[in-house]
């Protein structure tokens, strides 16, 4: 459980990081963030 919440808290990392230099399209930053999140989860179970 610990490297799961691992790998998913880095990609949470990468959406934030992507946010920063869309600040001001907080819609698609949230969306990117929520890509990012599913594609690490999906690929740490696959």
């Amino acid at each position: 459980m610990k490297r799961l919440i691992g790998f998913i808290a880095f990609w949470i990392a990468v959406g934030m990081l992507l946010m920063l230099f869309l600040a001001h399209h907080y819609l698609i930053a949230l969306l990117i963030i929520a890509l990012l999140l599913l594609i690490g989860y999906n690929c740490y179970l696959n």
